[in-house]
């Protein structure tokens, strides 16, 4: 196990070795230091004794005491099983420092291994997990599941990268080694800032903030009900059309990524018609909520793109919790103090309407496009409920009346729903011309021990 000590931590420059000529380069151009500790799985196969527990809470302390992001790399068994109690002992220590760092550095954890039992829950704490293919974790291995459940189950497909990446959401981002792990490691600290108290770095880039972006309005389908890929759409409002895109595979009828718009980071969170046809579901909500405040913790503005008929329906939902997780979304935007922007790409219904940032959510500009359509429900669903007993011709001209009369955009904007309606060919200039006002928005929250967020 080694650390970096506070006057010698570890330069991201040094790690990349024959990686590609452009990773290099790529590393050469983004000099950033972090409190580095590595839990290397090849000395007994990385069982953490209480020695160990304290190394690792002594850089958790280290990073947040001199303002550092905290990068673990971990390859871990679990708990040393010979110094019994003692190692479970050290493990609380660690557990308890990383906690300490929430919301003051940014923590992320690379997982080149097993993270087994305690080491599992401590990728947990993370803001960011960077997964290789080869590693995996798990709190209770396969040996504990066969026991008590008959199952016989391997590593991989308990707590392989394919399980956190598409049903867990544990790995952010999942890479083919370590010294890919520590490429997107660079990329990622690109977008954040060392800690609370400053502002992401701004990067270089030669793309003007008055591009104009017809292209984007052009991806829209003719029909309300047809499907578009939205990381078409961020990728053309980013600079030079590139993004960070954190949870792939999780949840994909949401998409959360990082962007640059005039040089600036932002958080994009969106909805994504091509998955689920957009509707939040309990995944999605956590995904975004999750997303939403971290963004909110290190300072980086928030650009939401909304598409969406609602909450996906059915009782298995309802019994999981929607309500409660539909209201760590609502929770996590009520709460974000940074810049946002909001643009309503098509639908955007209901209580999805809501909880997508809407403007009385507090957020700072609401943009709508005028293939907008903001309602309590689609016109289709109004005339399921209003007009039930009608003939299929009064229906078809409920419809088109309900249509006319309240899914359009100005409406919105005549009553203060919405500050504009814009061409979208616009939107990227009107979003780079909103974030650079709001640069040195400050706002304060009221005093108190904490909030409860509804977990």
């Amino acid at each position: 196990m080694t650390i970096a000590s506070p006057a010698a931590v570890v330069n991201l420059q040094r790690a990349v070795k024959g990686a590609a000529s452009a990773d290099v380069r790529l590393l050469e151009s983004c000099q950033r230091s972090v409190v580095w500790i590595e839990v290397d799985s090849s000395h007994r196969r990385g069982a953490l004794s209480a020695t160990a527990s304290e190394v690792i809470a002594y850089a958790a302390n280290t990073a947040r005491d001199h303002g550092l992001p905290l990068v673990m790399s971990m390859g871990s068994s679990g708990a040393d099983i010979l110094e019994g109690v003692a190692a479970l002992h050290g493990w609380g220590q660690a557990a308890r420092a990383i906690a300490a760092c929430s919301g003051i550095v940014p923590t992320i954890t690379i997982v080149t291994g097993p993270a087994v039992s305690g080491p599992a829950l401590l990728i947990g704490l993370s803001d960011v997990v960077i997964m290789t293919v080869d590693s995996y974790a798990f709190v209770t291995g396969p040996t504990m599941v066969a026991e008590y459940t008959g199952i016989e189950i391997s590593n991989e497909e308990l707590g392989g990268t394919d399980a956190h990446a598409k049903q867990s959401g544990v790995a952010s981002l999942v890479v083919q080694d370590t010294d890919a792990a520590l490429v997107a490691l660079e990329q990622l600290l690109m977008f954040l800032p060392n800690n609370v108290d400053e502002l992401a770095p701004r990067i270089d880039t030669a793309d003007s903030p008055e591009r104009l972006t017809p292209e984007a309005g052009a991806l829209m389908p003719n029909t309300t009900t047809g499907s578009y890929d939205v990381r078409k759409v961020i990728r053309i409002l980013a600079d030079d059309e590139e993004m960070l895109e954190i949870r792939e595979r999780w949840a994909q009828n949401v998409i959360t990524a990082f962007v640059t718009i005039d040089g600036e980071s932002v958080g994009v969170v969106a909805n994504q018609p091509m998955a689920l046809a957009g509707t939040l579901d309990i995944p999605a909500s956590q995904k975004a909520a999750r997303f939403v405040s971290f963004c909110d913790a290190f300072n980086i503005p928030l650009l939401t793109l909304v598409d969406t008929p609602g909450f996906y329906p059915g009782k298995d939902l309802e019994w999981r919790g929607m309500i409660r997780h539909g209201g760590q979304l609502v929770f996590a935007y009520a709460r974000a103090t940074v810049p946002r922007v909001c643009v309503i790409l098509r639908k955007s219904y209901g209580g999805a309407y809501i909880v997508m940032d809407s403007k009385k959510m507090g957020n700072d500009l609401c943009l709508a496009w005028p293939t907008a359509e903001l309602a309590v429900m689609g016109a289709g669903q109004a005339a399921a409920i209003l007009q039930r007993r009608a003939t299929p011709e009064e229906r078809s001209a409920y419809e088109a009346d309900y249509a006319e009369r309240f899914l359009n955009p100005y409406i919105a904007a005549e009553r203060g729903y919405v500050d504009a309606v814009i061409d979208p060919a616009d939107t990227r200039r009107e979003i780079a011309a909103a974030l650079a006002m709001l640069r040195d928005k400050r706002e304060r929250l009221p005093s108190r021990k904490h909030d409860n967020s509804p977990l």
